[in-house]
């Protein structure tokens, strides 16, 4: 018999009659077993009573549950606050009270135009570049506004598993698909407004952008780089600008070389900026399955977007190049971006969400706002020449008809 096991059989007779008790008591180890069966005198009933086991100690360290997350209220300040309710969730959808998007839409766009006011004969009248540029600010407005509701229409059961998109107004039951679907069509028809009062061979450029637009949330869930296609779309305005003046890219070889580098260097710059962004859900995306560049390259973020930050000046430069800029362009667009992009990947800080968000919404100022400004002093520096040339040649002019 084994030293840690015992074992005692203990009976006990009452009158003759059959055993009433028997106990068996078992130790193995450090673990004690009880079992008593007892039975009664009766021919057929018998009790078994086995002893409640001894409760443990209840713990004294317990791990805090995680905080309910605050329910939707209707905002009280800002520009939706002045809204009727009724037109609130629809503000909300087109995030109508966070403009970085439309600037973001807005700003290739400009820069074409810009870079096509240098390169007509004669130079763009500065009338003519502000209304083309108001007009490509209204439809970035309205194709930004559209791209929202499309990709809350994608992922209106994505939204509720990620903390900051959990009460946008398709998540939350505000805004039914049915009418997010008919809201999306009266965008689509506002930004054909827009887009026929433009030249004709702008209809042309324009259309295939909306296959672009309506199949980004779709790679969200297929590829960890949805951000490319963000970037092909957003970037779509760096072509538009051409024959919004009435220079046609494909007769030229210079205009398309500038014009397929400033859509590519912009391509960059987009999936830089929103792999940022990108990192304000980072913990939300890899609970919900949601694919990003950002948990793709989680651990070497910054040395992607220095790459990027490379080749978006490479291509900026070989943009300028391609059409002749003079080192104003090279001075203040590539230089400043450069300089600019170089700060805001040295400075931010991805682990923080509210870092992640000022830096996404004002780096992209700092850069564009840079890269509008060497393309603006590029035209106003031949703007000047040519009307100095037209003064020079005035009197010549005169003498002749005299």
């Amino acid at each position: 018999m084994s030293a840690h096991l015992a074992r005692e059989e203990k009976f006990t007779l009452d009158n003759g009659k059959l055993p009433k008790a028997y106990c068996v008591s078992r130790t193995l180890g450090k673990n004690v077993q009880s079992l008593r069966i007892q039975t009664t005198s009766t021919r057929h009933d018998r009790t078994t009573t086995i002893p409640p086991t001894e409760p443990q100690p209840q713990s004294t360290s317990s791990s805090p549950s995680p905080s309910p997350l605050p329910p939707y209220h209707p905002p009280t300040s800002g520009i939706l606050s002045y809204l009727p309710s009724p037109l609130i969730p629809y503000a909300e959808l087109i995030r109508l009270d966070k403009p970085t998007g439309t600037i973001y839409l807005f700003f290739p766009c400009l820069f074409s135009t810009l870079l096509s006011a240098s390169l007509t004969t004669p130079l763009t009248p500065p009338p003519l570049l502000l209304s083309t540029s108001t007009l490509f600010l209204l439809g970035a407005l309205i194709m930004r506004s559209c791209g929202c509701t499309i990709n809350d229409l994608w992922d209106r059961n994505l939204d509720p598993h990620v903390a900051r998109t959990r009460l946008r107004p398709i998540a939350r039951g505000a805004i039914t698909p049915r009418a997010a679907l008919v809201f999306t069509a009266a965008q689509l028809l506002a930004g054909l407004g827009v887009l026929v009062s433009l030249p004709p061979a702008c209809f042309l450029y324009g259309v295939p952008s909306l296959l672009l637009v309506a199949t980004y949330p779709l790679a969200k869930r297929v590829t960890h780089y949805p951000q490319v296609v963000l970037g092909l779309t957003f970037s779509w305005g760096a072509v538009m600008g051409f024959p919004a003046l009435e220079l046609d890219v494909l007769s030229d070889g210079g205009l398309m070389l500038a014009a397929g580098a400033l859509y590519m260097g912009n391509v960059a710059w987009t999936v830089g900026y929103d792999m940022i962004y990108a990192w304000m859900d980072v913990r939300d995306d890899r609970r919900a399955g949601i694919k990003s560049i950002a948990l793709a390259h989680e651990g070497n973020t910054k040395v992607v977007l220095s790459g990027l930050a490379v080749v978006q000046v490479g291509l900026l430069g070989a943009a300028g190049y391609a059409v002749g800029l003079g080192p104003v362009f090279y001075a203040l667009s590539c230089g400043g971006a450069a300089g600019t992009l170089g700060a805001m990947i040295w400075r931010v800080r991805l682990r923080s969400v509210e870092n992640c968000w000022w830096w996404f919404r004002w780096g992209g100022l700092f850069t564009g706002g840079a890269i509008s400004a060497g393309l603006l002093g590029e035209y106003c520096v031949r703007l000047r020449e040519e009307r100095r040339k037209q003064e020079e040649d005035e009197p010549e002019h005169a003498a002749i008809t005299a």
